[in-house]
């Protein structure tokens, strides 16, 4: 059974220069931590990213999969899996809260499920450090300017 895991960081940068790094896939293996690669198959009539197969090298999980890409206004952006060697189930979002001072509350969610057996403390433990290592890896990258 699949449950989420959430966390959340404030980022000294307005949401548009925030969504600009999350919508960069290109880029994911130089901050996310776990992507060792990501490649865009799809684009939506605005250019944005709808379908992206990333490698991803998390510990306990490891994988090769494609996600499919929602994006729902400028201040979220949700991903549900597509195909995977190793997982049944990734789901995840961003979402992008304004905060006075040109400042942005980012959440991210993330649900996992594997196909092969594991301990559901393992699990939420590889989701956790999946989600505070891109969150940490986003607000560096993003206050950074790179």
């Amino acid at each position: 059974m699949a449950e989420h895991t959430s966390s959340s960081i404030t980022i000294e940068a307005a949401p548009a220069d925030v969504m600009g790094v999350i919508a960069d896939f290109a880029r994911y293996p130089e901050w996310t931590g776990e992507v060792t690669r990501a490649e865009v198959l799809e684009t939506d009539d605005a250019g944005r990213a709808e379908k992206v197969r990333l490698v991803l090298d998390a510990g306990a999980i490891k994988d090769d999969h494609t996600l499919a890409y929602t994006w729902s206004g400028p201040h979220e952006v949700s991903w549900t899996l597509v195909k995977s060697q190793m997982l049944r189930s990734l789901d995840g979002s961003y979402r992008l809260t304004p905060l006075a001072g040109d400042r942005t509350e980012v959440t991210y969610q993330l649900t996992v499920d594997v196909k092969i057996p594991m301990l559901g403390m393992i699990k939420r433990k590889a989701e956790k450090v999946i989600i505070d290592r891109a969150l940490d890896g986003l607000k560096k990258r993003v206050e950074s300017g790179a």
